[in-house]
């Protein structure tokens, strides 16, 4: 989500816009992704992410508090600011952006899909939170001038509302160089946690027949990353699985993989699936709620296993690396409909909702 609010932040701002960014976590850090010159970057420091980790009780009590802190300090900068537009993310100030008087037009957007919160895998007080936000969140989409969702699925979950409409993510950049259909490395990107659900891609793998020399290789850092290497230990498969965390150069990891695999339990429009297809990479991916659906045309460009099935993911690993000609003939394909996530493209929907509203 960081990422992609970069680039259409730095596309808007050299594109004539004044784009403000507000924060509530920065707490003067910097960055992680360069910001075009002239973008003002405000952090609140309302601390939701100081309670990560502590108990139920813990974040029930302080919520409302650093809630009330969120809304004045918001109506602050929109007093300020005086923007022509505000956008929500959808990430804690969407409960009250719609009711703040500040002349602004109102817009709400989501990086995941309907379902992100019932998809956390929690149990108990936290399940039955989830639950009750995921049937808050239906109604306030309404309460907004436009709402964004990614993809043509999501819209369906959402029920269609007359104030929404889907503009997906889009490529900052595209490869000079595309990946060869005869290497022997299976690629998976993301942060190391539940919803990227990399502890089933390595059980799958665990049951594959060879690798024959093949090698899967899971990019990204987070919380669950030593426990899927003692996963990867005790399945017998470290030797063939490899965990280099965090790579600055994605670009060297794309070109050397023979296809992508992604694992996740739910996703909004995931961005390693539009940069594999732009190398011209397949993707065997789990059909889970939402993104893959709308990113792979099962057979064509890639193959879709059915959410959570594992024995059928072994399957499909299986099919995609036993078979170069196939590769070859759906890299090809991905490639050429890789188009879609043009950044121009993208962005004129986003420039026309804007002098649309």
């Amino acid at each position: 989500m960081e990422r992609i609010l970069t680039d259409k932040a730095n596309y808007l701002a050299t594109h004539g816009y004044q784009v403000t960014i507000v924060t509530t976590e920065q707490k003067g850090r910097e960055t992680a992704f360069p910001l075009a010159e002239g973008i003002v970057l405000k952090d609140l420091a309302i601390g939701y992410e100081d309670n990560n980790g502590t108990s139920f009780l813990n974040k029930l009590l302080s919520y409302p508090a650093k809630q009330r802190r969120h809304r004045k300090a918001l109506a602050a900068v929109l007093a300020e600011e005086r923007p022509d537009i505000a956008v929500s993310l959808f990430d804690g100030d969407e409960r009250f952006l719609h009711k703040m008087k500040d002349g602004s037009k109102k817009v709400l957007e989501i990086h995941f899909s309907r379902f992100k919160r019932l998809q956390y895998g929690r149990k108990g007080l936290w399940a039955l939170a989830d639950r009750c936000r995921s049937a808050r969140d239906g109604s306030i989409v309404r309460k907004y001038g436009r709402f964004v969702v990614l993809t043509e699925e999501d819209l369906g979950y959402w029920k269609k509302p007359v104030n929404a409409c889907v503009i997906p993510n889009f490529l900052s950049r595209i490869p000079k160089d595309t990946a060869a259909s005869d290497n022997k490395t299976v690629l998976a990107v993301g942060r190391c946690d539940h919803q990227k659900g990399f502890e089933r891609l390595i059980r799958a793998w665990a049951i594959l027949p060879g690798p024959w020399g093949w090698k899967l290789r899971i990019v990204g850092d987070g919380p669950q990353r030593g426990e899927l290497q003692k996963l990867a230990k005790k399945l017998c498969v470290e030797d063939s699985i490899e965990f280099p965390g965090i790579c600055q150069d994605m670009d060297k990891e794309y070109r050397e993989a023979a296809f992508l695999a992604v694992s996740s339990r739910y996703e909004g429009l995931p961005m390693a699936m539009l940069e594999a297809q732009s190398y011209g990479l397949p993707i065997v991916a789990y059909d889970c709620k939402c993104g893959p659906r709308d990113v792979i045309s099962d057979g064509e460009d890639g193959i879709l296993v059915k959410e959570g099935n594992i024995p059928l993911m072994t399957l499909a690993l299986t099919r995609m690396m036993e078979d170069e000609r196939m590769r070859k003939e759906m890299g090809g394909v991905a490639l050429k409909r890789s188009e879609r996530w043009n950044r121009e493209r993208i962005m004129e929907k986003w420039t026309e909702l804007f002098a649309n509203i």
